[in-house]
């Protein structure tokens, strides 16, 4: 694929379109091993190298990140309701990136980072059916009465009840529960839904991808290999 030199330093690091064409003027950006000081210059994202101040920069098309959020953290790309998860991801070029749905400031668990819009786009799709599991512990034990309305679709105050989930007994006071939507505060509202509230919850998988096989700690992050990738599209 062939694009402008300045647009892709300024996607690919963390400079804006002006720096990346002041950097290129004063010389820092070497392409093929020549020094290249023209921003319209047609880069070849398949076979070009480019260096910028002595670090050679990586093309590729998309970037997709796995955390594992601990609480306390806003899912969001801005700070204007707490510190957001995106200051997790210190030293990566982070601009064009963005959380794949929402965990709550409480939430921990698995959340996936990305700037590719299309798949964010497929596996939060109601009508695709992809699937998160939650590990829910709840303020008071819940019933098998109470497991099967959730099962079935509650009410939770929106104009339809929720859809089909999952819902499976660890203890007297917790489940792990998997459900295909994402409505705002789900978890929370669905156990409200049945008198009962939400104390803990932590996002155990999304799609194919399972937070325990990714081998992160609560606050720690990395990419997704190839495979995994792959995995996730499956979903």
């Amino acid at each position: 694929m062939l694009v402008r030199l300045d647009k892709w330093l300024s996607e690919k690091s963390s400079l804006t379109r002006s720096e990346a064409k002041d950097a290129l003027k004063k010389g820092k950006v070497l392409v093929n091993g020549q020094t290249a000081k023209d921003p319209s210059l047609k880069l070849n994202t398949d076979s070009d190298e480019v260096i910028l101040d002595g670090n050679k920069l990586i093309y590729e098309k998309n970037v997709y990140f796995v955390l594992n959020k601990p609480a306390g953290f806003v899912t969001s790309t801005s700070d204007s309701d707490g510190v957001n998860v995106m200051s997790l991801l210190k030293g990566e070029v982070t601009k064009n990136l963005f959380p794949v749905g929402r965990l709550d400031k409480d939430t921990e668990g698995l959340l996936l980072i990305t700037d590719d819009g299309e798949l964010a786009h497929r596996l939060l799709s109601p009508k695709k059916h992809v699937k998160k599991t939650y590990y829910v512990e709840c303020q008071k034990s819940i019933s098998d009465f109470d497991m099967d309305i959730l099962r079935n679709g509650v009410d939770i105050g929106d104009d339809t009840p929720t859809k089909e989930a999952e819902v499976t007994r660890i203890d007297g006071k917790i489940i792990n529960l998997s459900i295909t939507e994402g409505r705002f505060h789900q978890v929370k509202r669905m156990l409200e839904a049945v008198d009962n509230k939400v104390v803990y919850l932590k996002r155990l998988s999304f799609g194919n991808l399972v937070l325990e096989d990714l081998g992160i700690n609560p606050g720690e992050y990395r990419k997704l290999n190839s495979s995994e990738i792959d995995i996730l599209k499956r979903s």
